[in-house]
């Protein structure tokens, strides 16, 4: 991408809605990749795996059995809930406790997608994310699993970013700092996409929706291309 690109990038669309909706498998690098995009289009940016992993960190601390699917929606009603939505800040906050880092423990990530999975408690937090792109006027990235689908089907730019398995256990081992053994990232990374994918599907793009394979890019060169993709469709509209 040339510099003169990347300089008008800031100024697309100014004054007028654009979502960019990124989905993903685990690993995929969506969450690095769509922050850093949010952040060179001057967009608000929303992490809607934090959410999740947020119910699912107040479900275990306050004795929820996560099985109990009324309890679980019940607790995604009362969940007390700052998420930061820019890309130059990272916090998760429960009722006034930072659990930036705590949601991203193995235990809360082997228990988030039966959280994930609990269909009153996805409707509420789905609810929470609509609420949150409307509050920054539809002008942010957001990112997650069924957001080009689900969440905001009807986004200016709706991208699936997938990688080979081999390519996110690598990333995935990576961003976790070597504490975990192969075991471990297979039920971190394929065994809960597995799961996940009962009730949505963000293996395959739907029609609309355009994939971005980044098995044989890095981070760089990922950002690049999700970026050509966003000039490439709103050019196209």
């Amino acid at each position: 991408m040339t510099q003169e690109l990347l300089d008008t990038l800031p100024a697309l669309r100014l004054g007028r809605p654009l979502v960019v909706a990124i989905d993903g498998p685990s690993g995929s690098g969506k969450s690095s990749v769509s922050k850093e995009v949010a952040r060179r289009l001057h967009l608000a940016y929303l992490d809607t795996g934090a959410m999740y992993r947020a119910l699912t960190w107040f479900c275990v601390t306050t004795g929820i059995e996560l099985s109990d699917a009324a309890a679980v929606e019940q607790a995604s009603r009362d969940l007390v809930l700052e998420l930061s939505t820019t890309p130059r800040e990272d916090y998760v906050r429960v009722d006034g406790a930072d659990v930036t880092d705590a949601i991203r423990e193995p235990a809360i990530s082997s228990a988030v997608s039966t959280v994930a999975t609990t269909l009153g408690a996805r409707t509420e937090l789905i609810r929470r994310q609509r609420e949150l792109i409307e509050k920054h006027h539809r002008r942010i990235v957001v990112e997650g699993r069924d957001i080009t689908t689900v969440v905001a089907p009807g986004a200016e730019v709706r991208m699936l970013l997938t990688a080979s398995e081999e390519a996110r256990l690598r990333r995935r081992g990576i961003q976790l700092g070597g504490t975990q053994n192969a075991e471990q990232l297979t039920a971190q990374v394929t065994q809960r996409d597995a799961k996940d994918s009962t009730v949505v599907n963000f293996t395959q793009a739907a029609d609309g929706v355009v994939t971005l394979d980044s098995s044989d890019l890095d981070f760089a060169e990922t950002v690049d291309a999700a970026l050509v993709i966003v000039t490439k469709v709103l050019n196209r509209d």
